[in-house]
């Protein structure tokens, strides 16, 4: 994807801190999270698309909250900056892509890969 994450602590199972980059563009794929997640924006502009509900825009200032089960994808606007608060992982979470529903696991793969 265009995100790149600088993982500033990371204990999966507590917390991790993150600081993200994301590079103008989107990725194909809607997905939801391993995790609950706090973002603040720091620099930059990003339009939140999800599956069943209208588009959000972020921008710099600003704080958002995505519980796991949020199924979305960050289309960055411009060159973005967030630091990104995540809460305990679970083993599994699910991309849609292609029409269909796929389970992911730890290292992003398929649970039936």
């Amino acid at each position: 994807s265009g995100v790149t994450g600088y993982f500033l602590v990371e204990a999966k199972l507590a917390f991790s801190v993150v600081l993200l980059h994301f590079a103008k563009g989107t990725r194909e794929a809607y997905h939801e999270h391993a995790f609950d997640a706090w973002t603040f924006w720091l620099r930059g502009s990003v339009v939140e698309h999800h599956l069943t509900a209208p588009p959000k825009n972020f921008r710099a200032g600003r704080l958002k909250y995505t519980p796991r089960d949020t199924f979305h994808k960050i289309q960055a606007l411009e060159s973005t900056w967030a630091l990104s608060i995540r809460g305990p992982w679970i083993d599994n979470w699910r991309e849609f892509r292609n029409g269909k529903y796929v389970t992911l696991t730890h290292g992003r793969k398929g649970v039936n890969d």
